[in-house]
């Protein structure tokens, strides 16, 4: 073995030596005060109890399809495509990622390459010797350098785990931006169905008050109304088609945000056609829930790879404690003139190892302990609210959709005798007994009953999907924070 290998071997031990021997600064034993909740403690079951599970019921990631409606399909799809949101949430995948590589590029060993050619004049008095004194001379080098931190306490390898988490959060948050927006679309485009099924009451009512008119008509002609009762009659005809234009406004301006949803113009708005929605009833829960969702809801698995980031980055702070160590060492060519450049004797070699010990930093490396601390610890409770939300988020929608049959058996029989209410002042207008006001007073009825039969049915999708979201929307983590990878199903 060389001397030079050999120098350089005694001083890689001698710093090592002083490295595990020195004292360093210390971290005065702070650690975390919060704890990731068991998803186990969250009991539902007494209150689901009476609810239909069923193993299958976790949504499917393109969940709207069941609706049955071709053109929502494809415009969910368009706007996945092209909506800015989803682009963006993209571009923080792309980020992150890069942020991961720039970490790990501090576990591999850097080598860089150097070169420099200058025109330097000696001075003729002065401690430079003869023959350079007096004299202008090209001093010329290249260099291959190299460094190396010896990752001893895993502060680099901490800090390429605390980048892999954000680029994990990243990419489960890109899946949490693609459900708020599909949820939007369908959520615009549901109110879009509703709007065009206020449309077709109020066109009905219209003929109805036009029919009721005439009818007046008839009966003042004959002298058994007033024109009272005419001129009040007329009044509810123009109350229609007002009635009617409003609808018509909503209807612009819910294609409008459908394609502002998009990331479209509104042109691409007025193209959308009358929805097609197909009558679904609402899922039931999965037969397992609580803890199933920790890897099924974007947000609860986001928030858990932010805690682990976090937890790296504590491990990350508490290497600061100790010792950094670095390996370097040049080799190349050194000289003077351009004739010696490439001669033996212009051979460079330089070969070391540095040590930068904390000794006294006015506690600095405490207080950035601390605040790791207490970064881990926010996220930590977030997490588990987040948690706590979710599982309430999805009983919410349950029992709703527990109550959603009685509503419907109770609006109903509350349709029923209204219609029929509404038929009999009718009848009895027609045959000059009742007044106008008795069929006025029915009617308005009807239309109330109309318009909340026509909410309930609109209640019944928006059930169904925001269950669906509150499920997850079809995302399944098949990673979690000690795994290797995170991908949907």
């Amino acid at each position: 073995m060389s001397k030079p290998i050999l120098r350089f071997a005694a001083v890689s031990a001698m710093v090592g030596a002083v490295a595990l021997l020195t004292g360093c600064v210390s971290d005065g034993a702070l650690k975390p005060q919060a704890s990731l909740r068991d998803a186990k403690e969250l009991r539902a079951g007494a209150t689901l109890a009476q609810a239909d599970v069923s193993p299958a019921a976790w949504p499917d990631r393109h969940w709207w399809h069941r609706y049955g409606d071709a053109q929502l399909d494809r415009l969910i799809d368009e706007a996945l495509a092209t909506s800015p949101t989803m682009r963006i949430a993209d571009a923080r995948v792309r980020q992150a990622a890069a942020m991961a590589g720039v970490a790990g590029a501090a576990l591999a060993p850097q080598v860089s390459g150097n070169a420099r050619s200058d025109r330097f004049g000696f001075p003729k008095t002065g401690d430079t010797p003869d023959p350079l004194a007096g004299t202008w001379q090209w001093r010329n080098e290249a260099t291959l350098n190299f460094s190396y931190e010896l990752d001893f306490w895993g502060k680099n390898q901490a800090a390429v785990g605390a980048a892999l988490g954000r680029q994990r959060a990243a990419e489960v948050e890109s899946e949490a931006a693609r459900l708020v927006l599909t949820v939007g679309m369908t959520q615009t485009y549901l109110k879009l169905s509703q709007l065009y099924a206020q449309r077709d009451l109020g066109q009905r009512v219209l003929q109805q008050r036009q029919q009721v008119l005439e009818l007046t008509r008839q009966r003042v002609a004959g002298r058994i109304d007033s024109q009272a009762d005419l001129k009040q009659a007329q009044l509810t005809v123009p109350n229609a088609q007002a009635d009617i234009a409003a609808v018509d406004e909503a209807i612009a301006l819910a294609r409008t945000q459908l394609a502002a949803l998009m990331g479209s113009g509104p042109d691409r708005g007025a193209a959308i056609a009358r929805p097609q929605l197909q009558a679904v009833r609402p899922a039931g829960p999965p037969t397992v829930l609580a803890s199933e969702l920790l890897a099924r809801r974007p947000d609860v698995v986001a928030q858990r790879w932010r805690v682990e980031a976090l937890r790296k980055d504590i491990e990350v702070a508490k290497a600061g404690f100790y010792p950094s160590i670095n390996l370097n060492g040049l080799i190349g060519l050194q000289a003077f003139g351009l004739g010696n450049f490439l001669q033996g004797g212009s051979r460079l070699a330089d070969a070391g190892a540095g040590l930068s010990l904390p000794i006294f930093d006015g506690a600095r490396l405490r207080g950035n302990l601390a605040l790791r601390d207490a970064d881990y610890d926010i996220a930590v409770e977030a997490y588990n609210q987040t948690l706590v939300d979710a599982l309430r988020d999805v009983v919410g929608e349950l029992v709703s959709i527990g109550w959603l049959a009685q509503r419907e058996a109770y609006q109903a029989e509350a349709m029923a005798t209204a219609q029929q209410a509404y038929e009999l002042s009718l009848q009895r207008y027609r045959a000059g007994v009742g007044n106008y006001l008795q069929v006025l007073a029915a009617q308005s009825q009807v239309l109330a009953q109309q318009r909340a039969q026509i909410d309930l049915d609109t209640r019944a999708f928006e059930l169904d999907l925001q269950l669906a979201r509150a499920l997850g929307g079809g995302f399944q983590a098949v990673s979690l924070p000690g795994q290797t990878a995170i991908s949907q199903r």
